[in-house]
């Protein structure tokens, strides 16, 4: 639909205009204000052309409405080159930062992304180029950069990238049924009031101190405990609470005390295969003795990968869980694990370890290091 004041231009045989808007119009030309009260009837394009070419002058069109000969030939001549009479996008002020110099703090991030806004504010002033902060942001997000936390991961050396990759390639064409055949297996630890409590709260204004809305601190946390756990992809294990610091003589006892009952109770099929990482306790003479006795086939593990044990995953989830039902003492935060360990799906597990060539799969793709798993 054309503008109101279009039409009234066009109107040139009729002497009373009135606004085709759906409500009040004001329409502003220089200094004259028009308004006027809804009509119905609307000006076609045809309608339009027929009476442009009547050969009414500019001068004789301006003043029959009031206006200026200058004003009445910018509106034709905006119509004859855009084919319309509304506002164009427009340029605007110029950038601050040139092309340049554009390319030069993309160059810099992409090489150090731990540069500063400051360095970069410093950088393009000793080019000759005097820019705010803000500046910077606005022109990164342009580029697709955003500044953002950085992710804490394990610290990967380069032999450990090349035991990943080597691990990856080495399983990436094994068939699910293998990894269905894994008992996977590790230790974590969840603090009373810590991270693993939420965070956020819908509430209202100055509903911010009520006990619903805040999350209860106390000064180092105010405990934990440590767990240890195991699960296929047929539902979880066994579960249980590390009273004591864990040495190698206390891990072997917690694998004799439940890793053979966690394979029974999941049905594992013979010749199924223990994972664990490459902690200290967990690769001591007397504990690889202890499992080729028992004969059990442990999993060869690359080190400082947990983004390759699905348990970790399933961390998350118990985490999760409990930090919903707000334990307030160690005692309720043991019993609540327990119950929300057993409460969690078989069907969660084994999705977790259905999609585990996709961690392959990633791990190559990153050349060897940490994936989003």
């Amino acid at each position: 639909m054309y503008s109101c004041f279009v039409l009234a231009l066009l109107e040139l045989e009729t002497s009373a205009f009135r606004c085709t808007c759906d409500n009040i119009c004001n329409i502003q030309w220089g200094k004259k204000v028009f308004s006027q009260p809804p009509i119905v009837q609307v000006l076609s394009l045809k309608k339009f052309a027929d009476l442009h070419q009547v050969g009414k002058t500019e001068s004789a069109i301006g003043k029959q409405l009031g206006l200026k000969k200058s004003t009445v030939g910018a509106i034709i001549r905006k119509w004859k080159t855009y084919k319309t009479t509304d506002n164009l996008p427009r340029s605007g002020a110029p950038r601050k930062i040139s092309p340049r110099g554009v390319k030069m703090i993309t160059r810099t991030v992409s090489k150090n992304p731990r540069t500063t806004r400051g360095d970069l504010v410093n950088d393009l002033q000793r080019a000759g180029t005097k820019v705010t902060k803000p500046t910077i942001s606005n022109t990164l997000r342009r580029q697709g950069l955003k500044s953002c936390s950085a992710r804490r991961v394990p610290l990967l050396k380069p032999v450990h990238v090349q035991a990943r990759l080597k691990f990856a390639r080495e399983h990436l064409d094994d068939p699910d049924e293998d990894w269905e055949n894994v008992i996977w297996s590790d230790e974590t630890k969840i603090e009373l009031f810590g991270k693993n409590s939420t965070r956020r709260v819908w509430r209202t204004k100055n509903a911010e101190l009520h006990p619903k809305n805040t999350i209860p601190t106390v000064k180092h946390g105010g405990g934990n405990i440590m767990l240890w756990g195991c699960f296929s992809a047929k539902g979880p294990g066994r579960l249980i609470r590390v009273k004591e610091r864990m040495n190698g003589a206390m891990y072997r006892e917690i694998l004799s005390e439940n890793l053979l009952p966690s394979a029974r109770a999941l049905k594992m099929k013979r010749g199924w295969v223990f994972q664990h990482d490459n902690d200290p306790k967990h690769t001591a003479r007397a504990t690889k003795e202890w499992l080729r006795k028992k004969h059990f086939k442990v999993l060869e593990w690359p080190s400082q990968s947990p983004d390759l044990n699905p348990i970790e995953n399933l961390w998350r989830e118990l985490k999760v869980r409990v930090a919903q039902r707000q334990p307030q003492n160690i005692t309720a935060l043991e019993e609540i694990c327990m119950e929300e360990w057993a409460k969690i799906p078989a069907t969660v597990c084994e999705n977790l370890v259905k999609t585990y060539r996709k961690r392959l799969t990633s791990v190559i793709a990153n050349k060897g290091y940490i994936t989003k798993y």
